[in-house]
């Protein structure tokens, strides 16, 4: 898998987080990332006590939503979001998502945005029925820091967070 640098993930448990951006309900037909970026980023320093340098796409799926059965058409919540220590004077027409914490298997993607769909692939088709977990109810992200150089960067790298939890449960 070449955009992934490792096809192995590193299993970590995430301790909770407040994420305040712009939220979107969106398909993978009608998604577009990099409208919903830069409207996001015009704005972030508005986000009151941010972390500087980390940013967050969160996806909320939902329960009906089947990445077995995978319908393009099938609508998402899409984040752009900054984290906070305690959200305070939210700007208007954005939110605060309370991501839950929980265990993740945590993969590194490199490469440009557009071959982003062969690291999703990957993560669900193969290593997932593979190992020894089960994906869970709860948000994905990426998580996107200095690494992250642009989409259209062949070097630019990103942590993608898929939530899990283990098949014997």
């Amino acid at each position: 898998m070449k955009n992934l640098v490792s096809t192995t993930p590193e299993i970590k448990e995430l301790e909770s987080r407040i994420l305040v951006g712009i939220k979107k309900e969106v398909s993978v037909l009608t998604m577009d990332n990099v409208a919903h970026w830069k409207s996001f980023m015009c704005r972030r320093e508005e986000i009151a006590n941010h972390i500087i340098g980390e940013y967050y796409s969160v996806q909320e799926y939902g329960e009906s939503y089947s990445f077995s059965n995978f319908n393009p058409a099938a609508t998402f919540k899409k984040w752009a979001a900054v984290a906070v220590p305690e959200p305070q004077d939210i700007p208007e027409n954005m939110d605060v998502l309370h991501l839950q914490g929980g265990l993740y298997a945590v993969f590194i993607h490199r490469g440009m945005a557009k071959d982003f769909s062969n690291t999703f692939q990957y993560i669900f088709s193969e290593w997932m029925p593979n190992s020894n977990y089960q994906l869970d109810n709860r948000p994905h992200f990426e998580f996107l820091d200095k690494r992250y150089l642009g989409a259209a960067n062949p070097k630019s790298e990103e942590e993608v967070w898929i939530p899990i939890k283990s098949k014997n449960l």
